[in-house]
Order: structure tokens, then C-alpha cells, then sequence
């Protein structure tokens, strides 16, 4: 009796351990990036009253004879399945899709979470909602990005500015009039950047000059001042296609505009998709393309799939800045869960493996998207009564043990 008393006892305490976890679970239903637990039990050790006879001597063999102890908790396990994604539309909010965890660096110890809700910092370094700095690579000066190299803390630096780019390429296309007569003219403006940003309002003037012919000449600025071109005559043939200049260019070069670099200025070519033609009667002729930009502020941010951020600027250029971290563990679930939705590594986790998002086994960015707690409510009520109904026959027991603990007193009157 004193035995079926203490083994009840210890399946209370059990039971309201797993009704501990099981709350925890439901309190953290709304937690981006939780992951619930579960409470394991296990036997204690049986006293064995009897022991195991073998067979011998035409006697045949016996079981053993034993009587359990209770029950405790044999382990309080993590289940690391995925939660729901929730579509935020906010450009820094970002889950994993499938496994692993991003890394982070709060006060000098390397932390993991699923929680992708960042921000950026005064300093403008990428971090969580708990300060903790998100680690990745940083790209350098030309948007290259070296993810072998040991990761660091993500900076983005959003006052910062880009520097212009030069134009260094024109391209030409669209249609000339077949039927066009000598003086006919078609005129194309576009704007080209020196090497400061600065604009230079060029005009090219196509006119035409002879039969299947046309001349280009330009001129720059306010006060129209003329400049050359290294090879200004365009000339069809009978099909309308060009066949000079045999280069396709009409380049304007170095010195021709006020501190600008030479351009090639191409007008396409038989294979060229948005090649010049002359056909019909229609006029069609544009600037296709012009590569130079003034500086430019950073006005926004997007992240792919592989975790590149990647800047937008005022003067319509893209440019990668940095790329976040995935780590994944050959053990996840032991992981040791610590404050703030994160985890740290533990000798039965095993070593983070860090690298791209999407490969290696790494689960992929999904941008503007956070991942729910993967708490199911359903489950969790259905465990909530289980430990309470088991808390219930365990209280039950006790009080039986003590009913006929009270039949033994009372067999002495």
C-alpha cells in the first residue's frame, strides 16, 4: 500500500510536468518561430520480488517476479516540424523554408532562432527584436559576395550612397522610314552621365542623305555645341537590314563630351534583338538603352530566396549588399532553447553547419513572411486532457492506498 501511495506520487508529479509543458506550448500558440515540446515518460526501476528460474532438473523455469515504482520523465522533447508561414508583406520579415536556423551574435555568444522578424539597428546593422546581430556576409564595393569566408555581422548602410556610373553604352533601334526623302530627319534625345553623375543632354540627328542612306550627327548642352562620332553614315540595303558601318557602331569617343568616357553607341545588327531597320513608312526609331546613372540613395530592400539583400536606389540601380547565414545541425532537437525564441549549441546537437539558404539541406529566405508557432491547439487539449484525467487516477490511487491504509488501523479495535 505505502508502495502503490509513492509510485501514485510520482505519476502526479509527471503528470503535472507534462501539463506544465503542454502550457507552455499554448501560451506561446502566437509565438513567431516556436517550436513545441512534449513531455516522454518512463518506467522507474521495478523491485523485483521473485526472481527468474531457469529450467532444470524436470522443474520447469519461472518469471521473474517485480513491482514498479511509478513513473518520471524520461526526456521533454522538442518538435522542430515546420509552422505555418504567415505572409507580413514587410520586406525585412523573413522565414525558413524547410530546416535550419539563422545565426545571430548577442553579447558574444552565437545564438540560433527561427524568428525572422529584423530590424536594422542606429547603426544600421541587421538584428532581431531582441538586439541579438544577424550573421552573414557582407558584399564588397562591386556587390560581389564571398559566402565561404567566416560570417559577420550583417551591415546595411542605408544613408550611405552609391557612386554614379558613367555611360559607357548607347544602344539604338526601332524603325527608319523606307520611303524617306534626302533631308528627312528623325531626331533622338537622350541624357548621359559624365564621371561625376552629372547629366549631358545629347541630340542625335538621323538625317537622311541619299537613297538607303543616313547620316547621324550630335550635339550636346543647352547650346547645342556639335561633337563627332567615329563612324556617322548608316546605310541599308534593298531588304532594309544594315550594312555599314560593318561594326554596328557609331561610337562617341573619349574627350567628345565634357568629362565623360568614350561610348559605344551601337545601332544593332541582322541577329540584334531591337536591331535599326528601314522598312515601310512608319518611324519607330529610339534609344534603346543608356547604361550611366547619377549617385544614389538607398530607397529599398528586397531578399531572395538565398538570402542576398539586395539594395534599390533612387537613381534606378540594384545592388546586392549582403547575404544572410542558414545554419542546420545533424541534431536539432538538442539544441538548448534559451531566452527570446533562440537556441545554442549543445555536445549532442552537433556543429552548426552555416551556409547559403536553399542548399546543403538548408531550408530557403521566404521574404515578407514569418513563420507561426507550430503549436497545435487540437493536440495540445487532447494532451491536456490526458494529463488531466491521469492526474486525476493518480490522486484517485492515493486516496484508495489510504482507505485501506485506514482498514489496517482500524483492525485493531
Amino acid at each position: 500500500m505505502i508502495r502503490s501511495m509513492y509510485s501514485a506520487v510520482s505519476g502526479l508529479r509527471s503528470h503535472q510536468t507534462m501539463m506544465d509543458v503542454i502550457g507552455n506550448n499554448i501560451a506561446n500558440i502566437n509565438t513567431h518561430g516556436f517550436k513545441k515540446s512534449q513531455a516522454l515518460f518512463r518506467e522507474v526501476l521495478s523491485q523485483t520480488v521473485v526472481g527468474a528460474r531457469t529450467p532444470a532438473d524436470g522443474i520447469g523455469g519461472t518469471n521473474p517476479a517485480q513491482i514498479g515504482l511509478g513513473t518520471n520523465i524520461g526526456a521533454i522533447s522538442q518538435v522542430m516540424e515546420q509552422g505555418a508561414l504567415q505572409r507580413t508583406g514587410r520586406s525585412l520579415d523573413i522565414a525558413i523554408d524547410g530546416d535550419g536556423f539563422f545565426v545571430t551574435r548577442y553579447g558574444g555568444e552565437e545564438l540560433y532562432t527561427r524568428a525572422g522578424a529584423f530590424y536594422l539597428d542606429a547603426d544600421g546593422r541587421l538584428v532581431t527584436t531582441d538586439g541579438a546581430l544577424v550573421q552573414g556576409w557582407q558584399a564588397n564595393s562591386l556587390g560581389q559576395i564571398n559566402s565561404t569566408a567566416a560570417p559577420s555581422d550583417i551591415l546595411i548602410p542605408v544613408s550611405g550612397e552609391i557612386a554614379p556610373v558613367p555611360t559607357s553604352e548607347i544602344q539604338l533601334g526601332g524603325n527608319l522610314p523606307a520611303n524617306a526623302t534626302v533631308g528627312d530627319a528623325v531626331i533622338l534625345n537622350v541624357d548621359v552621365y559624365d564621371q561625376q553623375g552629372l547629366p549631358i543632354s545629347v541630340t542625335l540627328t538621323l538625317t537622311n542623305t541619299a537613297a538607303d542612306e543616313w547620316t547621324v550627327t550630335g550635339t550636346y548642352g543647352d547650346t547645342n555645341t556639335p561633337f563627332a562620332l567615329t563612324d556617322n553614315v548608316v546605310t541599308f540595303d534593298n531588304q532594309g537590314e544594315i550594312v555599314a558601318p560593318a561594326d554596328f557602331g557609331i561610337d562617341i569617343a573619349a574627350g567628345q563630351l565634357p568629362n565623360a568616357t568614350a561610348i559605344v553607341m551601337t545601332i544593332g545588327g541582322a541577329d540584334v534583338s531591337g536591331k535599326m531597320t528601314q522598312y515601310g513608312e512608319i518611324t519607330t526609331a529610339a534609344v534603346l538603352l543608356q547604361n550611366g546613372s547619377t549617385t544614389g540613395s538607398l530607397q529599398g530592400l528586397s531578399v531572395a530566396a538565398d538570402g542576398v539583400i539586395t539594395g534599390s536606389y533612387s537613381n534606378g540601380s540594384v545592388r546586392p549588399l549582403a547575404q544572410i547565414g542558414i545554419a542546420n545541425f545533424a541534431n536539432p532537437e538538442g539544441l538548448e532553447r534559451v531566452t527570446g525564441s533562440n537556441w545554442r549549441e549543445t555536445g549532442n546537437s552537433g556543429l552548426a553547419q552555416i551556409g547559403i539558404a536553399g542548399f546543403g539541406g538548408r531550408g530557403a529566405a521566404a521574404s515578407t513572411t514569418l513563420e507561426m508557432s507550430n503549436v497545435d491547439l487540437s493536440e495540445e487539449f487532447t494532451a491536456m486532457i490526458r494529463a488531466q484525467r491521469g492526474f486525476q487516477a493518480n490522486s484517485r490511487m492515493i486516496t484508495t492506498s489510504d482507505e485501506m491504509l485506514q482498514e489496517v488501523v482500524n483492525m485493531k479495535r
